[in-house]
């Protein structure tokens, strides 16, 4: 049908404009497994339920598999499951070793993934931040002054600013 743009999804948790692909991204919670990264684009499928990196919360298969024709693989995928949440394209000068970089919220993992990407906005390797240190992280923002808000979840919740050491 006409009035769909793109579908396949499941449970987007983050969507950004990506300043370095110029195009938008999204960040899927998947089931047990099959969290990812996708680059939506008119007519295509991403292939929830056919196709997912992870498997139903009882252990059973869902679908085909991981792949099969006309159906789209992720930009990146985590199995296990990070329970991911916010998702932010960082184009700040506060860490320059991190510009066109993705940082993204992880609940289960109560933690800050940075996705490190070369000039293409293809993913190079994963950093993995502060674990277990704020509490379930919710989103995150990039500031204009290029610090990092991280947003938790938690009862007791809070923004934690994210901002490089002084030399005093």
């Amino acid at each position: 049908m006409p009035e769909i743009w793109s579908k396949g999804h499941r449970n987007p948790q983050g969507a950004i404009w990506d300043p370095l692909t110029k195009s938008l991204l999204t960040l899927e919670h998947g089931a047990k497994g099959g969290d990812e990264i996708n680059q939506p684009k008119a007519g295509k499928n991403y292939g929830w339920p056919v196709i997912t990196y992870g498997v139903d919360y009882s252990g059973a298969k869902i679908g085909k598999g991981t792949a099969a024709e006309g159906y789209e693989q992720p930009l990146y995928y985590w199995d296990p499951s990070i329970a991911p949440s916010g998702l932010a394209a960082y184009n700040g000068d506060m860490f320059p070793e991190w510009k066109g970089d993705l940082l993204a919220g992880a609940l289960k993992f109560e933690m800050l993934v940075r996705l490190d990407r070369d000039d293409t906005g293809a993913m190079k390797s994963e950093e993995r931040l502060f674990e277990g240190e704020f509490g379930r992280i919710r989103d995150v923002r990039v500031a204009p002054d290029g610090s990092v808000y991280l947003l938790t979840d938690e009862s007791n919740g809070k923004i934690v600013r994210l901002t490089r050491a002084s030399d005093a």
